[in-house]
C-alpha cells in the first residue's frame, strides 16, 4: 500500500530526501484511492509546508514537537508500556515479526518507531496492513488529538491511518478529545526536569502504572477474540466511494 509508504516518510525526521522527491511524493497522495479527498488534500498541505520551508526550521519544529514529553512519541510501545519490562519483550516480539516477513532493519532502529512500522505494513498485502494499523487505532486517535490540539499540520497522517484502518477520524478522535483536553502538557521544560527525575524509579513500579490494559496483542499480530467487523471505502478521484463500505472479518 504506496500511501502508507509515504505518510511513513512524512512522520519521519525531515530530511533533503522527502524534499527532491515532492513531485512524486505528491503525485503517490493524489492517487491515494484508500483515503477521502479531505484527507488527501491535509497530506498534500504537510507536504508542502515540509518541502517549502527552510530544512532546519522544519527539522527544529519537528524535534521541538515529537522528542519533548511522552505524549507525542512516535514510539508506539513508549505509549503501551512506557518503560516497565514489557516494553523491551513487545519489540524483541514484533522484531521477530519482522524478521519471519523478510523485513530486515538497520541495528540502531527501534522496531517500534512508527514511520519503520508503516514501512513494513507498506510492503504487506493490503488486508494486513489495514490489520496492523486497527491493532493501534486507539493510540492513532490519541495522537491525532493531541497533535490536533496543538494545531499541528501532523495530525493529518494520523487522521489518514484512522480512515485507512476503517475508522472514521472524526469520530475517533472526538471519542478521547475529552481525555486529551484533561492531559498535563509534559512538553515544557518543567515538565522534562520533572520526567528524567521519575525515570529513576525502579522497574516494578513503573510496570503496575505503565502497564495498558486495553492493549492486549502485539500491533500486526492475529487476534483471538471475537471478530470484530472492519469497514472502509475505496475512494475514486473526485470523492465519491467507487464501491460500497466492505467489511472483513479480523480473527
Amino acid at each position: 500500500m504506496q500511501i502508507l509508504k509515504v505518510i511513513s516518510l512524512l512522520l519521519d525526521y525531515p530530511k533533503e530526501a522527502l524534499r527532491s522527491a515532492h513531485k512524486e511524493l505528491d503525485e503517490a497522495i493524489c492517487s491515494a484511492r484508500e483515503i477521502s479527498p479531505d484527507q488527501r488534500g491535509s497530506l498534500l498541505r504537510l507536504l508542502d509546508e515540509l518541502a517549502g520551508d527552510e530544512l532546519m526550521d522544519v527539522q527544529e519544529r519537528y524535534t521541538e514537537l515529537f522528542d519533548r514529553g511522552r505524549a507525542l512519541s512516535l514510539l508506539l510501545f513508549e505509549h503501551v508500556h512506557g518503560e516497565s519490562r514489557d516494553r523491551g519483550q513487545a519489540m524483541v516480539d514484533l522484531m521477530a515479526q519482522y524478521e519471519a516477513a523478510g523485513f530486515a532493519i538497520g541495528v540502531r532502529e527501534l522496531p517500534d518507531y512508527i514511520p519503520l512500522y508503516l514501512e513494513y505494513l507498506a510492503s504487506r498485502e493490503d488486508l494486513e496492513a489495514r490489520e496492523g494499523l486497527a491493532d493501534v487505532a486507539h493510540l492513532l486517535a490519541l495522537l491525532a488529538a493531541r497533535l490536533e490540539e496543538r494545531e499541528s499540520p501532523y495530525a493529518a497522517c494520523f487522521r489518514a491511518l484512522l480512515q485507512i484502518a476503517g475508522e472514521q477520524p472524526a469520530v475517533a478522535v472526538a471519542e478521547v478529545r475529552e481525555q486529551v483536553a484533561g492531559e498535563v502538557r509534559d512538553d515544557s521544560l518543567e515538565a522534562l526536569d520533572k520526567l528524567w527525575e521519575e525515570e529513576a524509579v525502579d522497574f516494578l513500579q513503573a510496570e503496575q502504572q505503565d502497564r495498558c490494559p486495553s492493549q492486549t496483542t502485539m500491533p500486526g499480530k492475529a487476534r483471538e477474540e471475537v471478530p470484530v467487523p472492519l469497514h472502509w471505502i475505496d475512494f475514486k478521484q473526485d470523492g465519491a466511494a467507487s464501491v460500497p463500505a466492505q467489511e472483513v472479518h479480523n480473527g
